[in-house]
């Protein structure tokens, strides 16, 4: 009985962190991009309002969602 306690540990934990990877190759999908326009647009106001970008490059930006759409 002793002797089934190792492997069968190790068989458990693979197992368990394998499902880990399973999950996380599942979720690779994800892409920004499917945002809809108007969220892409509210997310490019509140880059320009907090400065990480300019007025000009939110321009800029704001005119290339704008042309794709």
């Amino acid at each position: 009985m002793k002797k089934l306690i190792a492997p069968i540990s190790l068989a458990l934990c693979a197992v368990v962190l394998l499902s880990g990877c399973v999950a996380a190759i599942g979720n690779r999908g994800t892409n920004p991009s499917n945002a809809t326009l108007g969220q892409q647009l509210i997310d490019l106001q509140k880059a320009k309002e907090s400065g990480a970008i300019s007025d000009a490059e939110y321009q800029a930006q704001k005119a290339k969602l704008l042309e794709n759409k």
